[in-house]
C-alpha cells in the first residue's frame, strides 16, 4: 500500500478518499502493529473509540513481550515516607523543540521544595541555548540514548522516580517501550500526544475538560487528570521581536492575511476548500502557510483547481521563535485545521496577540485550540462546524471594525489570562501531581483528579 502520511506530508489528495477506506480497512483487520495511532488523529471520521482501538493494536504485540520482561525485572517501589516526590520527564524532545518551547517555564518554576525534577532524554543534543536552559533547570539529566529500552528502565527505576511523565506518545522517534516496562509507581501521559496510549501503559493523561470532555472517559484508558483551564502549559518569556514589515515577509500591503503555520500534513482536502472559498469571497485576502518545500506546489495547484490563483498562497520560511512570533502579528486572522488542530501554533499566534478562528470536533486533537481559546476568554472563536467557520472567517474579515475588536479584547485578556499564568499552571499541575501520589501511597487505583 501506498504510504498514507507521506502523502499527507506532500498534499497529494488525488486518492484521499481511497486512503482513508485503506487506514479503515488495517483498523477493521485487528493486526497487531499494523497502523501507527498517529495518522488517525489527523484522519477525518476517526472518533476517540477508533484512535484508543487503534493504540491498543498497535501495541499488543510488544506489550505482551514487555509483560514478560517485566516479570523478569521485577520491579520493586519503596513506600511514601514524606520525601520529596521524584519526577521524572521522558522525552527525546529535550531541546529546541516545540514541546521545550511549551514547557521550560513550568519545568523551571517547579516548587523544588515539593519536587525533585528530573529528566531522562533519549533525542540527540543539538547544542542550542534551549537544550543547556534544559540541563541546568533539571535536577538531574539523564541521556538513555544509547541503553536499551530495558536498561533505561532499570536507570529509572535504580533512581526511584516515583512519577515518569512520558512526552512524546507515539509520535515519531517515541519509545514507548520504556513505560511498557512500568519503571515507577505512576505513569503519565502529557502534552506530546494528543490521545490515549491504550491499556498498560500510563495512568494518567493530563488533560482538561473540554479537550476530553467526562462522558469520553471510556475512550482513554488512562485516568482523567483535570486541570482547571487548559491543559497545555504556555509561557510568557518568550522574546516577541519587532514587527517587520509586510513586504519584508513577501505579503501584500494590503488585503487580508489569512494564516495557518501548522505542519502540511495536518491539511485535508475539506479545510482547503474552505480556504479557498474565504479567499474568493475576500478579494485581495492571502493565505500566508508554513514552508513546505515537498507539498507548495501540489497546494498551489490545489488551488487553481478550485478556482483560486495559487500565486495568492504564501510560503513562510522557517524562522527563529522571537522572529516567528514577530511576524505573526502581521497575520490578520489564524484558520485552524480540522480535525487535527494547532497546538503550538495556536498558542503561539494568541501570545502574538493575533486571533485564531477553530471548528471543534470530537477527539482530543480536534479540540486543543478551542481549549486554548477558553483559557484566553475568546470561546466566540470557537465554531460549531465547517459552514459555522467558514461564515465566522469572512464576517471577521469583511469587517475590519470587528476583527479590530476582537483584536484588542485578545491584548486586555492576555495579561491576565490563564493560558499565560505560568506560576498558576505549575501549582495546579503540581496539585494533579501530589493527587497522584497520595492515591497511590493509600493503595488507590488511579481515577479521575481535579487541581485543587
Amino acid at each position: 500500500m501506498r504510504s498514507p502520511g507521506r502523502s499527507r506530508s506532500m498534499c497529494e489528495w488525488g486518492e484521499f478518499a481511497e486512503d482513508g477506506k485503506a487506514l479503515e480497512r488495517l483498523l477493521d483487520a485487528d493486526s497487531s502493529g499494523a497502523l501507527s495511532p498517529f495518522l488517525l488523529l489527523s484522519q477525518p471520521g476517526v472518533d476517540a473509540k477508533d484512535q484508543r482501538r487503534c493504540s491498543e493494536l498497535w501495541t499488543r504485540d510488544r506489550r505482551a513481550a514487555a509483560a514478560t520482561e517485566r516479570k523478569a525485572l521485577d520491579f520493586r517501589f519503596r513506600a511514601a515516607d514524606g520525601r520529596k516526590i521524584k519526577l521524572g520527564y521522558l522525552s527525546n524532545d529535550f531541546h529546541d523543540h516545540a514541546t521545550a518551547l511549551l514547557l521550560i517555564e513550568t519545568l523551571e518554576a517547579h516548587d523544588r521544595g515539593r519536587f525533585s525534577v528530573n529528566a531522562y532524554s533519549y533525542g540527540a543534543d543539538d547544542g542550542k541555548a534551549m537544550r543547556r536552559r534544559l540541563v541546568d533547570t533539571f535536577d538531574s539529566f539523564t541521556d538513555v540514548s544509547a541503553l536499551s529500552d530495558g536498561d533505561a528502565a532499570r536507570t529509572i527505576h535504580r533512581d526511584e522516580v516515583d512519577i515518569l511523565i512520558d512526552l512524546k506518545g507515539f509520535t515519531f522517534n517515541a519509545r514507548s517501550g520504556i513505560p511498557m516496562l512500568r519503571p515507577a509507581p505512576v505513569q503519565v501521559n502529557y502534552l506530546g500526544y494528543p490521545g490515549t496510549l491504550g491499556a498498560e501503559l500510563c495512568d494518567y493523561i493530563i488533560t482538561d475538560d473540554y479537550v476530553t470532555p467526562r462522558e469520553t472517559a471510556a475512550d482513554y484508558s488512562e485516568s482523567f487528570a483535570y486541570m482547571p483551564h487548559s491543559y497545555q502549559p504556555r509561557g510568557r518569556a518568550g522574546p516577541i521581536g519587532d514587527r517587520p514589515t509586510r513586504a519584508a515577509m513577501g505579503l501584500p500591503e494590503q488585503g487580508v492575511v489569512f494564516c495557518c503555520f501548522n505542519q502540511a500534513y495536518k491539511f485535508t482536502p475539506e479545510i482547503f476548500d474552505v480556504w479557498c472559498r474565504l479567499l474568493d469571497a475576500a478579494p485581495g485576502s492571502v493565505l500566508w502557510l508554513l514552508a513546505a518545500p515537498t507539498a507548495e506546489g501540489n497546494l498551489r495547484n490545489e488551488a487553481w483547481k478550485r478556482g483560486v490563483n495559487g500565486n495568492r498562497l504564501v510560503f513562510a520560511p522557517d524562522m527563529t521563535q522571537g522572529d516567528h512570533l514577530a511576524r505573526l502579528q502581521l497575520a490578520d486572522l489564524v484558520l485552524d485545521t480540522a480535525p487535527y488542530n494547532a497546538h503550538t501554533t495556536a498558542s503561539d499566534a494568541l501570545w502574538a496577540g493575533t486571533p485564531v478562528v477553530t471548528c471543534s470536533g470530537s477527539t482530543f486533537p480536534s479540540r486543543v485550540a478551542g481549549s486554548l481559546l477558553r483559557a484566553v476568554g475568546l470561546t466566540e472563536l470557537i465554531a460549531a462546524d465547517l459552514d459555522d467557520y467558514f461564515a465566522l472567517a469572512l464576517r471577521l474579515a469583511a469587517e475590519p471594525a470587528s476583527l479590530a475588536e476582537l483584536r484588542a479584547k485578545l491584548a486586555r485578556n492576555r495579561a491576565g489570562a490563564a493560558l499565560f499564568d505560568v506560576a498558576t499552571y505549575t501549582r495546579d499541575l503540581e496539585g494533579l501531581f501530589q493527587s497522584m501520589w497520595s492515591r497511590r501511597s493509600a493503595g488507590l487505583p488511579p481515577a479521575l483528579i481535579e487541581a485543587e
